[in-house]
């Protein structure tokens, strides 16, 4: 018996995966957390409308291909075409699909050291050439993504704005404004997974049918149904209509469709959420600064906070708070890796976090 045969490429690249799961985690410490704080999902769940629309889906029905109606309804909520809209298995998914579109073995894309990692687990999958410029005082830089655009003669930028893993964020405006030095031929994919989060103003005022940039959106953060798979991207219709080359067209399951729907339409449920969000990143500040910590200003759904040491000190905390069942994460690449990230959670969540701190703080100082 042989192996298979496996592309040059998939023999060069490690199996692995970007994320380790908090269910892996469960089954390797034995036992669950108590407090789910980790992977930036919104605990306080969706909009009673979407999981009504949910369940009374028929589920043994595929879905909609094309998508028809949660397109047409965003492109409404937008004030765009549909033919600016294309909706997928979640932002991952449609990174896939966009890496697929546009980066060949060899081809030239810049993003951001220690930024969200399943981009770059894309282009390595393609056989593209990652070039990573550093954060500038824990924000994602354009002036700089861009400059190494030129440089490289890149394809793809990508830039996350409200950012993963720091909660930072720019004006939209300046980012509008700092597109004007992207080399020709260079598309901008610019990652808004959670600008619902983020203040006014954060939202790049740029037309959906400006072809050099992209834009990303999910229903995986305020929206509650992060398990449900349903991003969506804005962009110039001829590459939108290109998905069509690549994408799974069943990838879009009946009750997420139905979901996402509904959820786009409850206003009211939108906004209860990100009260509830600015209240949890209020007090997750509060705990951070009563055990002398520095939490770093966020417009997303989750908290940096600076630990106040290198690396090795944060991965110390977070192993503490892990051992005790919270489940947290930190920043891959230095000097973001003195932090851990704390997703916003329920008053009960909270109260755990804040009740385990300490101990995971006077365990990691001892150890160092």
């Amino acid at each position: 018996m042989t192996d298979p045969c496996y592309t040059p490429l998939a023999l060069s690249l490690p199996a692995t995966v970007p994320f380790v799961g908090p269910e892996t985690q469960e089954r390797q410490r034995g036992a669950p957390f108590v407090a789910r704080l980790g992977a930036n999902e919104s605990i306080f769940g969706p909009s009673p409308r979407a999981i009504e629309a949910m369940a009374a889906t028929d589920i043994w029905k595929y879905g909609d291909p094309e998508s028809h109606d949660l397109r047409h309804a965003l492109a409404d909520h937008h004030g765009v075409k549909p033919e600016n809209i294309v909706v997928g298995e979640g932002i991952d998914g449609l990174l896939g699909y966009l890496v697929r579109l546009l980066v060949g073995l060899g081809d030239t894309v810049v993003t951001s050291g220690g930024a969200y990692p399943t981009f770059n687990y894309h282009v390595a999958g393609f056989g593209g050439a990652l070039h990573k410029v550093p954060y500038r005082d824990d924000h994602e830089d354009p002036e700089a993504l861009y400059a190494k655009a030129v440089e490289v003669d890149a394809k793809l930028v990508y830039l996350a704005n409200p950012d993963n893993p720091m909660g930072s964020w720019h004006k939209g405006a300046d980012i509008l404004a700092a597109m004007e030095a992207l080399p020709a031929g260079c598309l901008l994919v610019l990652d808004e997974a959670y600008v619902e989060c983020a203040p006014e103003g954060t939202t790049a005022p740029v037309s959906a049918d400006d072809p050099r940039v992209i834009r990303m959106r999910t229903f995986s953060k305020v929206y509650g149904m992060a398990g449900a798979r349903v991003g969506y991207a804005i962009g110039a219709p001829g590459l939108i209509e290109a998905f069509n080359k690549v994408r799974n067209h069943f990838g879009m399951n009946r009750a997420a469709q139905a979901g996402a729907l509904a959820a786009l339409q409850d206003a009211n449920w939108l906004s209860q959420v990100q009260a509830q969000i600015a209240t949890a990143r209020d007090r997750i500040g509060q705990i951070a600064r009563k055990n002398g910590l520095v939490p770093l200003p966020s417009a997303t759904n989750f908290v940096a906070i600076d630990c106040g040491g290198d690396g090795a000190f944060a991965k110390a905390v977070l192993e503490g708070l892990v051992a005790q069942g919270i489940f947290v994460r930190m920043p891959f690449a230095a000097p973001q890796n003195r932090c851990i990230r704390v997703s916003c959670g329920t008053v009960t969540d909270l109260d755990a976090f804040a009740a385990a701190l300490p101990k995971a703080l006077a365990t990691a100082k001892a150890t160092m």
